[in-house]
């Protein structure tokens, strides 16, 4: 199962909006084969694998499918890949987590057991969750997993009191950004944002992304003709309203990086999944500087918003955050 996961590691940035699953076929005489999901309408993570045995001429009779994500059952744009593995004779189906999607929802687990297939289900269960997070937020919510990015001062400062902001951190850390770009279906900024910055929120950074098309960009309110971020969907409305229509747009992880205001009011509304904070060795000095999140706060210590650290990862001389909602106990 680890080598499942550690195979489908990036694979979203092809396969979105379908989840990036990772397959590992171990037959009776312990050959090994893999697969990984294809782009959507290919073939999934488990037919890859199969048809890998079928091309070498190995038999999976009696064969264990390690599997990151609970098999399909039903028709989409693919067959069932139940139906491969129960022609295939497989004889045990490991999988870590299960689909939420209402399509499966444990319907594949149940069609390989009636089939005899003995189904163990929960194996690196954590990890998967943690690598599927935005597909199964989205099936289960319908809305994209939010990712709020910021870039700040130790002090908490995302620019100088002159507005200015390039660059806080380091090339290390913009080339980080771009990478998450790259895994995200679209990119969120407010229209004072694109006034004040223009940005034109590619994945132009990284050289090694030539496959992956720049994301969805997404701006509050109207951006100037001109701007660097066209082409772009100009949306207007409340936020939650936008995150629904953009979940049934199949944007399954929508990273925002608009200014203080966009930032403070998705953080109020608990619309944040995930902070990904860049935090460089700098101080503003001062209380006249750009805070993180504009508007109201928490009114007492005991109403503060905490987190658990999911992460810390230094890149060059900068930090990255990474920090989710406190698991409830």
């Amino acid at each position: 199962m680890v080598r499942a996961l550690h195979e489908s590691v990036g694979a979203r940035r092809l396969t979105s909006p379908n989840p990036a699953v990772g397959c590992v076929i171990v037959t009776a005489d312990g050959r090994t084969l893999s697969g990984v999901t294809e782009p959507a309408g290919c073939r999934h993570a488990e037919i890859v694998a199969l048809d890998a045995a079928s091309a070498n001429g190995i038999s999976t009779a009696g064969a264990t499918v390690y599997v990151t994500l609970e098999p399909c059952s039903h028709h989409g744009r693919t067959p069932p890949c139940t139906d491969r593995l129960i022609d295939a004779g497989v004889a045990k189906v490991v999988v870590a987590v299960g689909d939420p999607d209402p399509m499966v929802g444990g319907s594949g687990l149940a069609v390989l057991r009636a089939a005899g297939i003995e189904v163990e289900l929960g194996v690196e269960a954590e990890a998967a969750a943690a690598q599927l997070a935005a597909y199964l937020h989205h099936r289960r919510t319908g809305r994209p997993y939010v990712i709020l990015k910021l870039a700040a001062t130790l002090d908490g400062r995302t620019a100088a009191a002159d507005g200015s902001s390039r660059w806080i951190t380091g090339p290390e850390a913009r080339v980080d950004v771009h990478r998450l770009r790259a895994d995200s279906d679209a990119v969120l900024v407010g229209a004072g944002t694109v006034r004040a910055d223009d940005p034109s929120l590619t994945v132009r950074l990284v050289e090694d992304l030539a496959e992956r098309a720049d994301p969805r960009r997404i701006v509050l309110g109207s951006a100037p003709p001109g701007a660097a971020v066209h082409p772009c969907t100009e949306m207007a409305g409340s936020l939650g309203e936008i995150l629904d229509q953009l979940g049934r747009e199949d944007v399954v992880q929508l990273l925002v990086e608009g200014g203080a205001t966009v930032a403070g009011a998705l953080h109020r509304e608990g619309l944040v999944d995930r902070y990904v904070l860049y935090l460089a060795p700098a101080l503003a000095g001062g209380d006249d500087g750009v805070p993180m999140l504009s508007g109201p706060g928490a009114p007492t210590v005991e109403r503060l918003w905490r987190g658990e650290v999911a992460a810390v990862t230094r890149l060059g001389g900068d930090l990255r955050l990474d920090v989710v909602a406190r698991k409830a106990d």
